[in-house]
């Protein structure tokens, strides 16, 4: 980053947030359609995937609240908004079509959650932020795609419906290097954790022992 960046430590941001009692892990769009390049995937996504694969096992291991995320439009156009104004590609992910299904390394098991969604956000319109109060959770690990998209969005929302967000960098990705690296400057001075995947997982491991003591 340029060296104009010491203005943030000045003003006082990057307060660390973390881990509370209960997180939750939220996987967003980690969906056929965004591991291919000539669709809309590409960058870095592939290896954040398959980093997530090793969060995701802890995550079960300790039995906290998991969900995932899909993109899914009407295939008539009925549900069409701004969205799918700026990004057309979009139309194409309706039911029917593989390219919305969660990747094979990340299937769903029973008892997960599983929210279709029409914007960036998986807080926006779904029903995210009552489950996850209902599941105790005071924490959401946002893993997913894209890093300046619809992981951002969520972990702003994640931040506003008190959840604190904590973002493993090698489980998320996006199409270019250049977006994905300053979002996750950003979201780390002003709205989560940014941290790595060992060091989340360190974390649930401490959590879990404490919880069986």
């Amino acid at each position: 980053m340029a060296d104009d960046t010491g203005i943030y430590a000045h003003q006082g941001f990057r307060q660390p947030l973390g881990f509370g009692q209960r997180p939750a892990l939220i996987v967003v769009d980690f969906v056929n359609g965004f591991t291919d390049p000539d669709k809309l995937g590409g960058g870095n996504i592939g290896p954040a995937i398959e980093r997530t694969v090793e969060l995701l096992a802890a995550a079960r291991r300790f039995k906290l609240p998991v969900a995932f995320t899909r993109v899914v439009f009407a295939e008539d156009g009925s549900d069409h908004g701004v969205f799918n104004r700026k990004v057309p590609t979009l139309n194409t992910l309706h039911e029917g079509n593989p390219d919305i299904e969660i990747v094979d390394e990340l299937t769903p098991e029973p008892g997960e959650k599983i929210i279709d969604k029409k914007y960036p956000s998986a807080f926006f319109a779904t029903d995210l932020a009552s489950w996850m109060a209902f599941k105790g959770a005071d924490t959401a690990i946002v893993t997913g795609c894209t890093t300046s998209g619809c992981v951002r969005a969520t972990v702003v929302d994640a931040m506003c419906h008190g959840f604190a967000p904590i973002v493993p960098a090698d489980c998320v990705g996006d199409r270019a290097i250049g977006p994905h690296e300053a979002n996750l400057f950003d979201m780390e001075q002003k709205y989560a954790d940014v941290t790595g995947l060992d060091q989340v997982l360190g974390e649930l491991e401490r959590i879990g022992l404490r919880n069986e003591a």
